[in-house]
């Protein structure tokens, strides 16, 4: 039987150690012009990454050589609070991020990751503080394995279980963001559609028709 290559992802992880990092640092406002998802990255942690200058800050984490590529945070408690920005998750994956490891995030955020395929592990707090004390003993990145199917985290030196939906881990499992799984459901949501407006013919198309009868 072939392995499902969605089950495990193998990251190279930096570690991020603020809590209450919030969706205006991750995103901030001044990078939410465009109508569409792209051209996000650059925006990623600006305020962190760079100063008032536009410099970038050598001492920040993901500025550093060594830690270039990096594709997993281990964050601080309720990373990703604040607004519901969905910007914040598309930057994030932009950038480079697969997944973050912490013991708490925001709820919305948590949703809109999930939803786009940003794998949140939420582990104790105490596992946490292993994996960061485990990652500040070495120069570069810390090597994690995330299994979704068993939902457990590993480092060379620590292994935590983390909480995931059903739902989520089987999304995750399947290649699917919410439209697909959505779109898992195709053929029963067309026929609700067909009985509901056989049921009720009114309501079918309404906006369209009542568009059209409006003069142009």
């Amino acid at each position: 039987m072939t392995a499902n290559p969605q089950a495990i992802l193998h990251g190279q992880a930096a570690v991020l150690d603020i809590a209450n990092l919030d969706t205006d640092q991750i995103m901030p406002k001044q990078f939410l012009r465009g109508i569409d998802k792209s051209g996000l990255a650059p925006g990623l942690l600006y305020d962190l990454r760079f100063d008032a200058a536009g410099q970038s800050r050598p001492d920040f984490v993901l500025n550093q050589p060594a830690f270039q590529g990096v594709d997993v945070l281990v964050a601080g408690a309720n990373f990703g609070c604040g607004s519901s920005r969905e910007h914040a998750v598309w930057g994030m994956q932009q950038y480079g991020f697969k997944a973050v490891v912490a013991s708490s995030f925001g709820e919305i955020f948590y949703s809109n990751a999930l939803n786009n395929r940003l794998l949140l592990a939420m582990v104790a707090e105490a596992d946490v503080q292993a994996f960061m004390a485990e990652a500040a003993q070495q120069p570069g990145p810390l090597a994690l394995s995330i299994d979704v199917q068993q939902r457990t985290v590993r480092s060379a030196g620590h292994a935590a279980r983390f909480v995931l939906s059903d739902r989520h881990q089987r999304m995750f499992l399947q290649g699917l963001d919410v439209i697909g799984a959505s779109l898992a459901y195709a053929d029963q949501i067309r026929a609700f559609a067909a009985a509901h407006w056989a049921a009720q013919p009114w309501v079918k198309e309404v906006a369209r028709k009542t568009r059209d009868r409006l003069p142009v």
